[in-house]
Order: C-alpha cells, then sequence, then structure tokens
C-alpha cells in the first residue's frame, strides 16, 4: 500500500533518485553531526578543558535532544505538507550546528548539541515515508535503506573528513562544515522535491490515538535498549584506540572510516532481510550484534583485530532499516508519529550506551567494559523482540 497521495503524479525514476539523494544528503549532514565528536573527544575534552567521560554527555545531550524532539515536532508539524516540514527541520539542524561550531564553553555545547538534535528524528521519520510513498510495497525496506545510506556514508567519508579538519584545524569546524552540508540539503529538497497539495495528512490527537498501542511501543524498546551498545562502545572507540590498542591518533579516522564501510554494508544488509524474513530479521541482528561485542574487548587489545570488530560493529546498523519498515506495517493511523519515534528511540539508545560506559570508565572498569554493557544491552533487546514476537503472534 503506497503512502502517497492516490492523486500525486506519478514520478520518473530519475526524479525519484534525485529526491532519494536529497534525504539522503540530510542524513549525511545528520549522520556527520551526530559522530563526528565521538571522533574528536580527545580535541573537544582538550579545548574546553573538561575530561573525556564529560564529552560523553554532550554526546547524550544531542540523543536526549533527537528523544524530545521528534515526538514534539512530528505532532506539531503533522499538519504540514511533508515538503515544508523537511524544509523547517534541516534549517533548524543548520542553525543548530553553526551555534555549536561557535560554543564559547562546556555548558553552552552542551545546550546547543541538544537544540542540533532537536529535528533530527522528525527529519529522518518524515524522509523515509517520504522514500516508501515512492516504492513499491515489496521494495520499501530497500527504498528507506537507500536514505538511510546517507547516515552510513557519513560514518565512512563525513565522519572521518570532519574528525581529520578537527585534529587539523579545530574541532569546531567539523560542526560548521556540518551545518553547510544541511544548507545544501535545504536547497535539493526545494528544488527536487514537489509539493503534492493532495497529500494526506494527519492530526497530531489522531496519530497519538493510534500510536498508543503495545507492537509499536516495544519495537521502540527494542531500539533503545537493543541498540545501545552499539553506541556504548562506538563513543569510546577514540580513547580505546589510544589508550588499550596503543594506535597512534592518525588511526582514530582510519578506524572511523572502517566502522562507516561496516555501516553501509549492515544498512544494505538490515533492507534486504527484513524484506525476505519480516520482523524476524531484527531477533538475527541483535545475535549477532550479542556476540560482536563480546568479542570487543578482546579484539581491541591489538590494531588488526580492532579494525575487524569494529567494521563488524558497524553492521549493527542494520537494525536501523529493518526496525524502521516494521513499524510502516504496524503504525497504521500514526505513520508520522512512529517514524519519528523510531529514531527517538534510537538515540535513547545513542544517550544511554555513553552513559553506562562512562559510569563503568569513571568507576575504573577500564575502557574495553564498553563491549560487555553492549552485550547485555543487545540480549535485553532480544528477550523484548520475544515479548514483541509473542504480542504479534495473538494479534
Amino acid at each position: 500500500m503506497s503512502l502517497a497521495s492516490p492523486h500525486a503524479a506519478p514520478l520518473s525514476r530519475g526524479a525519484v533518485l534525485l529526491i532519494e539523494l536529497a534525504l539522503a544528503l540530510g542524513g549525511f549532514a545528520i549522520g556527520t553531526g551526530e559522530f563526528s565528536i565521538m571522533g574528536l573527544m580527545p580535541e573537544v575534552a582538550r579545548d574546553l578543558g573538561v575530561s573525556e567521560p564529560q564529552v560523553g554527555h554532550v554526546i547524550s545531550a544531542y540523543a536526549l535532544g533527537v528523544v524530545v524532539g521528534a515526538p514534539v515536532l512530528a505532532l506539531l508539524g503533522a499538519r504540514l505538507f511533508r515538503r515544508h516540514l523537511l524544509l523547517l527541520l534541516m534549517g533548524c539542524f543548520a542553525l543548530g550546528n553553526f551555534a555549536s561550531a561557535l560554543a564559547p564553553d562546556y555548558g553552552s555545547l552542551m545546550l546547543f548539541r541538544f537544540v542540533a538534535g532537536l529535528p533530527h528524528g522528525a527529519y529522518f521519520g518524515v524522509a523515509m515515508l517520504v522514500a516508501a510513498s515512492m516504492a513499491p510495497l515489496h521494495k520499501r525496506a530497500k527504498a528507506v535503506s537507500r536514505v538511510l545510506a546517507g547516515l552510513t556514508i557519513a560514518i565512512l567519508i563525513g565522519n572521518p573528513l570532519a574528525t581529520w579538519l578537527g585534529q587539523h584545524l579545530s574541532w569546531r569546524y567539523a560542526f560548521a562544515l556540518v551545518g553547510l552540508i544541511a544548507l545544501v540539503t535545504i536547497v535539493m529538497v526545494a528544488l527536487f522535491l514537489p509539493l503534492d497539495r493532495n497529500e494526506e495528512r494527519s492530526s497530531p490527537i489522531g496519530e497519538l490515538k493510534a500510536f498508543n498501542r503495545a507492537p509499536i511501543w516495544l519495537a521502540m524498546a527494542i531500539g533503545s535498549i537493543g541498540f545501545a551498545g552499539m553506541f556504548c562502545v562506538f563513543s569510546y572507540v577514540a580513547p580505546t584506540l589510544l589508550e588499550v590498542t596503543g594506535a597512534q591518533p592518525g588511526w582514530i579516522p582510519v578506524t572511523l572510516a572502517v566502522f562507516g564501510a561496516g555501516g553501509i554494508l549492515g544498512n544494505m544488509t538490515g533492507g534486504w532481510l527484513f524484506d525476505r524474513l519480516r520482523f524476524a530479521a531484527v531477533a538475527w541482528i541483535l545475535a549477532w550484534s550479542a556476540l560482536v561485542l563480546l568479542l570487543f574487548p578482546l579484539a581491541a587489545q591489538h590494531l588488526a583485530s580492532m579494525l575487524l570488530v569494529t567494521f563488524a560493529l558497524g553492521t549493527m546498523i542494520a537494525l536501523g532499516p529493518a526496525l524502521q519498515t516494521h513499524l510502516m506495517d504496524i503504525a497504521t493511523g500514526a505513520q508520522t508519529l512512529a517514524a519519528a519515534s523510531n529514531h527517538a528511540a534510537f538515540n535513547l539508545a545513542n544517550a544511554l550506551g555513553p552513559w553506562l560506559g562512562g559510569l563503568a570508565i569513571s568507576a575504573g572498569m577500564g575502557w574495553t567494559v564498553t563491549g560487555y554493557i553492549g552485550a547485555v544491552t543487545a540480549l535485553l533487546g532480544l528477550a523484548l523482540f520475544a515479548c514483541a514476537w509473542r504480542v504479534q503472534r495473538r494479534t
């Protein structure tokens, strides 16, 4: 079933590709902005005179901005045309990143990262709905993964580039670069995404009523807990590489690029798996995640094995398109809110993972304890999947 207006003019394949490219560029900007600070943790800590675990709290502040902004902005924008909402959200994201680049101290950086995170979930939610509306039913997951490819390419290219820029100039240039990419996205969306005035829009009250169902809440719980392990490890991969692996700082951008390569494979695999296995794909991805995270503490001791396990960590991103498409299947009547809230759930994981990892590291448990903590969260996600599977079978 298409999400597009039945009155909308059919789009050519070329037009669809340009729209997907514009939406993916927004994902590239968001991914670069979200993950670049993880590679620049030592530089930010040194410049602002704080500890690296405190910089982890800056990561959590952005994630909490996503958690708050995704449902709120999705509801406030429910009556807007998707084209207009995407432009507004990306404009807010650009402003938040330019402000982050100019932050004078630690407190203001925390605030500006929270503000920059507000439009994140709603943007991705609306972008996924636009992508799915242009694809046949049996190819929706692949369409979603193509737009999400912007996020994974950001991890492969944008994040290492921002890290290199931050190491050689200042971490502030990384956020300025993200703001510029966001402005280019605004131009591309304005040029390529047509306005459909017959587009079906929803009411905030109707979305809230349709949203409040157990399968939706369970799906988001899987994302917020089961995905926390990846962020728990990846948030501290730079200091782990320096302190445990004993690598030189020049290996940090390389390691981030390896993670991004794994993310691209995971993103494509997640869409492919869901189109074939449906919801069961989520269980296989979580089981793989737990295995990889358990191997991380041992693999971190040597550079070659560290690079291999970092690539495997990136493949955990497969959970994104799988859960996103599952929510489209079950969130009838609450498409916008559910799609946006899914990214709030993933960024709750982004807040939970660095927070748990920072607590354990600050308690003296070592940098690699993040792997064990992450494995526990993946197994908890698997338990939540079992609950969701039983509920789905009953309904």
